[in-house]
């Protein structure tokens, strides 16, 4: 599901940052579920309704840039 995921923001990333611009971006099931300023941010309060895992956070920087640095909430289990 996480490389799902992933794959959908790399293939939206250009409209994903003309929508939230530049931030953190917690994805769930090919949607965006929360805008954040940091990674921590991101990761602690999508835990509180998503289980560790199953989603990701992502760099939202409208370019190549921002999907080269992945975070998995596996890793933070």
């Amino acid at each position: 599901m996480q490389m799902d995921d992933f794959s959908w923001f790399v293939e939206n990333c250009s409209e994903l940052f003309a929508q939230y611009g530049f931030c953190y971006l917690a994805i769930h099931n090919r949607t965006v579920v929360g805008r954040y300023e940091n990674a921590r941010a991101a990761i602690e309060a999508t835990k509180q309704t998503i289980p560790l895992g199953e989603f990701i956070v992502q760099l939202c920087t409208g370019d190549e840039s921002g999907y080269t640095n992945y975070i998995s909430s596996m890793h933070f289990c």
